[in-house]
């Protein structure tokens, strides 16, 4: 890389790319190859440069679309897009926009930005209304960099994106960008959601109720760090597949088990593998290991707000609930509908 342009790459995986343009697996496999890349280069940079934009101060700069290639990570496939912007200077404003799913209000996309300048490395995480990434040049990095070469990164959940050049940001700071990152991961992720609440169900005392939520907060922070840090690695199939089992057995013990007991003990097996399925965002974002610490406690910190918003939420609604004549008829509908929606879950990953 040098000082005369600025270099951007940009991954998204390719199951995207078919639902942006879909007339372009013209085979109708749900496989982008390379011939479809060939045939459709034209639709394929105009959804690029129309979806980022990188402006200097309030002026869009425009790329030069160098390359494509398709990649191969975690078992999923991306393009890669490789790009070329005009050179900045210090005292530049630059101005990254993300407009990938922009009006989607159901969509999972989450774009993670990691600048890189020598020894420092900055990350922040776009997601939802949040698509902007303010960057600022100063004189000061110039002059360190005394002509040497310039590189940073900026990559997403399921996108990645890459830029060269020195660069101080001015957005939010990391660790809240992933605070926020794992409160949205959870909210959106139902079957986490229904096994947590599965687990409440069933009348049981503040000492187990704490238990509980305790044992599920260790579980899955273990295997959240120990899938992040590449130490454990499961089959995706296995792990959503044992997620959706977890919540069909918690709530046919609601309905079939006249006491419930020693809950905590199946909460800490099953969060295992909840926090397995956790790490499938960050690993997908292939954060640099000096910034894995920050990342990881801040995301699982995200992760513990909202399991104990819901917690706090869910319990004096309960506590009330089982003071009613027909409390367990009514524990047992509701486990009835959770066991439905976990046999939907594990249907649509063995079958789908």
């Amino acid at each position: 890389m040098d000082t005369k342009k600025t270099e951007v790459i940009f991954s998204i995986d390719t199951l995207s790319i078919l639902e942006l343009i879909p007339k372009i697996d013209k085979n109708k496999d749900w496989i982008l190859d390379h011939s479809e890349i060939k045939k459709e280069k034209h639709h394929l940079e105009e959804l690029v440069t129309e979806g980022l934009t990188l402006d200097k101060g309030n002026k869009e700069q425009t790329p030069q679309i160098e390359k494509m290639e398709i990649v191969k990570k975690e078992n999923k496939e991306f393009l890669t897009i490789y790009m070329s912007f005009p050179a900045f200077s210090p005292g530049d404003t630059i101005v990254f926009n993300d407009g990938f799913y922009f009006n989607d209000t159901g969509t999972n996309y989450v774009n993670f930005i990691s600048a890189s300048y020598l020894d420092q490395t900055s990350e922040a995480a776009l997601e939802g209304k949040n698509r902007t990434w303010t960057m600022l040049l100063t004189e000061v990095q110039q002059e360190q960099q005394s002509g040497d070469e310039q590189a940073g990164q900026l990559e997403p959940e399921q996108k990645q994106t890459e830029l060269a050049h020195p660069v101080k940001t001015t957005t939010s700071s990391s660790w809240f960008s992933f605070l926020t990152l794992g409160m949205h991961h959870i909210l959106s992720g139902y079957d986490h959601l229904l096994f947590l609440i599965a687990l409440l169900l069933r009348k049981q005392t503040l000492k187990q109720y704490i238990g509980i939520v305790t044992a599920f907060t260790i579980a899955h922070s273990i295997t959240l760090s120990l899938s992040v840090l590449d130490i454990v690695n499961l089959p995706s199939l296995f792990v959503e597949s044992v997620i959706a089992l977890s919540i069909i057995y918690v709530a046919l013990e609601n309905i079939l088990r006249k006491k419930i007991q020693f809950r905590w003990g199946i909460t800490f097996a099953f969060g295992l593998i909840h926090g397995l399925g956790f790490a499938d965002l960050l690993k997908e974002m292939a954060l640099p290991k000096s910034q894995l610490a920050v990342a990881l406690f801040s995301f699982n910190i995200g992760i513990e707000v909202i399991q104990i918003g819901i917690v706090l939420l869910c319990l004096p609604i309960l506590f009330y609930l089982h003071k009613w004549k027909d409390s367990l008829k009514i524990i047992q509908y509701l486990s009835w509908i959770i066991v439905a929606a976990g046999m939907y879950f594990l249907i649509n990953q063995l079958f789908f």
